[in-house]
């Protein structure tokens, strides 16, 4: 297949789709079910509590180890692929693990299995846009793996609605997540022959950070992903706290605040969607910085009307307005991180580094909790503005300490 058509661009992306459709419906849907068919009904919360954050310390440490792997020890087929093949096995085989577990213990074995199918996929799987597609072309490629990602989404959300049981949503993961490997093995053809990487482990994690446009790159995105999970983590209280009914255009549109938010996350999804691959082709003519002032501009101008209108009208407007501009930001903002990357030898552990910056904000993001509850009972509504406020602040001191990159447009 001729690099760098759009069946190209689906192929080199398509198992980013199995990856956001696999997690989507795990930690959204699968997971808590599991948790809540294995364990006695007063320790759920706090089981399913911790198999997330060890998942998040796994998320924290795979991809990196992993992307060292990787650059440090080529195979003869390649120094992606391969891995991406073998991490889409144990995936499989840890969703179906999962589907049977009979046990907790059983449950968090499985779970951690399918971190470690996730990181030795996905670690080597991110280096392929930086290895293969030239500067003037990442924009593009980019933001097709953002379309991909937000499409998944919108998939996984309609498939969970109508599953009639959660096992069968397992195989079905684990299939897509084969085929989708598949097809990415079969179509992408990587070099061979590629010198490894000879630097040490730890020199080799400590080697990006010599850079001062991956500092910034990496904490520009911390900062807006940090927005994006402040209030992704919170408004569902929000909306059941503050918004309490959920109509718009003279209609009802859901009755519970679970609904309602996930109505409102489809909507960003499907305008992240629709934006990604244009935002990526205009940053390879225009330039990054441009599109991603402008994203993020948007990002963070969008909770004023929600501070001040607390409706859900509102709301349903502002979901389409952010989706439009955070998938621009997403499919941007990975093609600047591929310009910057510091050694062509060492794309998969700088690309697992940079994605740190997405797991950490998480993990913050959820310990504002009680400052939010403490808030709260002073002042009805009062902890949900400043998560607002404090989204907003962040979004937009991510966006304008883009500028801070040196020698990239």
């Amino acid at each position: 297949m001729r690099a760098f058509t759009t069946a190209w661009y689906l192929s080199l992306s398509a198992y980013w789709f199995a990856t956001s459709f696999k997690w989507f419906l795990v930690l959204l849907a699968l997971l808590p079910a599991r948790v809540a068919a294995v364990v006695p009904e007063g320790e759920k919360n706090a089981k399913l509590g911790l198999l997330l954050a060890v998942g998040a310390v796994m998320a924290l440490v795979g991809p990196p180890v992993m992307g060292y792997l990787s650059d440090r020890f080529p195979t003869r087929w390649g120094r992606r692929l391969p891995y991406l093949v073998v991490g889409s096995l144990v995936t499989a085989l840890a969703l179906v693990l999962m589907a049977h577990a009979p046990s907790y213990a059983a449950l968090f074995l499985a779970f951690l299995l399918l971190q470690v199918g996730d990181d030795l996929a996905t670690g080597p799987y991110s280096a392929l846009i930086p290895d293969l597609v030239p500067r003037d072309r990442r924009g593009a490629a980019s933001g097709w793996m953002g379309a991909l990602q937000l499409v998944a989404q919108v998939a996984a959300g309609g498939v969970g609605v109508l599953a009639p049981n959660p096992v069968g949503l397992f195989y079905l993961i684990a299939l897509v997540n084969l085929l989708a490997a598949a097809w990415t093995a079969a179509v992408i053809r990587e070099p061979v022959g590629v010198p490894p990487r000879r630097e040490a482990f730890v020199a080799s994690l400590l080697a990006p950070w010599r850079s001062p446009n991956f500092r910034w790159v990496w904490a520009t995105r911390f900062l807006v992903m940090f927005g994006q999970y402040a209030v992704q983590t919170y408004l569902q209280f929000y909306l059941a706290d503050v918004v309490r009914t959920f109509a718009a255009f003279g209609r009802t549109l859901a009755r519970e605040a679970f609904q309602a938010v996930a109505l409102l996350g489809l909507l960003i999804s499907l305008g992240g969607a629709l934006s990604a691959v244009p935002a990526g082709r205009v940053s390879d003519r225009l330039g990054r910085k441009a599109v991603i002032y402008a994203s993020g501009g948007v990002l963070a101008l969008t909770f004023a009307p929600l501070l001040l209108y607390p409706r859900f009208d509102v709301l349903i407007g502002l979901s389409v307005v952010f989706g439009l501009a955070f998938g621009a930001y997403l499919a941007v903002d990975w093609a600047l991180a591929a310009d910057v990357l510091p050694n062509p030898k060492a794309h998969a552990t700088d690309m697992g580094i940079w994605q740190t910056s997405i797991v950490l904000p998480q993990v913050l993001a959820g310990s504002l909790g009680g400052v939010v509850d403490r808030m709260n009972q002073a002042e009805a509504g009062s902890g949900y503005a400043a998560v607002f406020v404090l989204a907003a602040l962040a979004f937009f001191a991510g966006t304008v300490l883009v500028r801070q990159v040196r020698g990239v447009r």
